[in-house]
């Protein structure tokens, strides 16, 4: 049985951690194994970690930032300090099921699994938030396709990304790839990016649809910006998605579906954010491609070639005459 080092980061989140963090700990604790829990605190401002003081003292390894900055670089710091086998990246607005765990380890007897994730369902109904996703390109716009699961259970199914919120990986493989790229601060595409990684560098992503875990939508993004900034933090963060992992032709070509399809129609429609997010992108391209090049010294010490194009390929093969359910 593999040992777990819990990430939970986290920003103003008193609140969740007074409805959900008992829950989970019990879960964790049940184990029966080694279990590290690692909450990092993002700057808050509330009483966030007086509470975890109080109730959980030395129970849990508690670090705290001077300057908030982001998901990215708060995990990183707990993706850092992780020891065990395996880091389980849990949000503060998430309660998982008891056996959660029991029906993801069997995925790590595979050398080439980079990470797993269940089923994420509403908090207060089944309705399915996350799960399995196939990508696809329109244009050349990398996309997500429609929820899926295959129905065989002898069967493993893959999928494009993992939830930030809930994703159980290989602590060696995450830190060999340096954790979530910080470009990515405050929020969003950091998860996404991170995946595209792993299936580049050879590892696979997998979706366990009997594993479940609940969320509060939009606990922990609704106190921090207003809905354009969030907007603009979305697009600029696609844009970095394609920059880092498009090459040559494909990358062009992409440059400029970008400028007629999102950027001029973007002022057209008075959707501005959009234009901002671009611009926010340019300026932000060559340390974008500093990132890109580092990323790509490790595909070569890595001995892989595979880009976008062999992931989707490569997730088609996989799912090749299996039982595939939309959701």
């Amino acid at each position: 049985m593999k040992s777990i080092s819990v990430v939970i980061p986290n920003y103003n989140g008193k609140h969740l951690f007074e409805k959900y963090f008992e829950h989970n700990f019990k879960v964790l604790k049940s184990l029966g194994q080694d279990v590290q829990i690692i909450v990092i605190d993002d700057a808050s401002t509330d009483d966030s970690v007086a509470y975890l003081q109080e109730n959980y003292g030395d129970k849990i390894v508690l670090l705290q930032k001077d300057t908030n900055s982001g998901f990215s670089d708060t995990c990183n710091i707990g993706i850092e300090k992780a020891e065990n086998d395996l880091i389980f990246l849990l949000n503060t607005d998430v309660t998982v099921e008891a056996d959660y765990f029991e029906k993801l380890y069997k995925y790590f007897d595979l050398e080439d699994t980079f990470g797993v994730m269940g089923r994420i369902i509403g908090m207060d109904d089944d309705l399915i938030r996350e799960a399995a996703r196939t990508p696809k390109i329109m244009g050349r716009k990398i996309k997500s396709g429609d929820f899926f699961h295959v129905s065989d259970r002898n069967t493993l199914t893959p999928t494009f990304y993992l939830s930030g919120a809930i994703a159980l990986m290989d602590t060696k493989k995450l830190k060999a790839m340096n954790g979530f790229n910080e470009m990515f601060n405050p929020y969003y595409c950091e998860d996404q990016e991170l995946s595209i990684r792993a299936w580049r560098l050879g590892w696979k992503c997998y979706y366990e649809h009997n594993a479940v875990c609940r969320h509060e939508v939009s606990a922990s993004t609704k106190n921090h910006n207003q809905k354009r900034a969030i907007k603009k933090i979305h697009f600029r963060n696609r844009y970095y998605v394609h920059y880092l992992h498009l090459n040559d032709f494909d990358l062009k070509l992409w440059h400029l579906q970008v400028i007629f399809c999102d950027v001029l129609l973007g002022i057209l429609t008075l959707q501005f954010y959009k234009a901002e997010a671009y611009m926010d992108f340019l300026k932000n391209r060559e340390a974008l491609g500093r990132k890109k090049k580092a990323f790509n010294t490790q595909m070569s010490r890595s001995h892989s070639n595979l880009g976008i194009n062999d992931i989707i390929q490569n997730i088609k093969m996989m799912l090749r005459y299996k039982q595939v359910v939309k959701l």
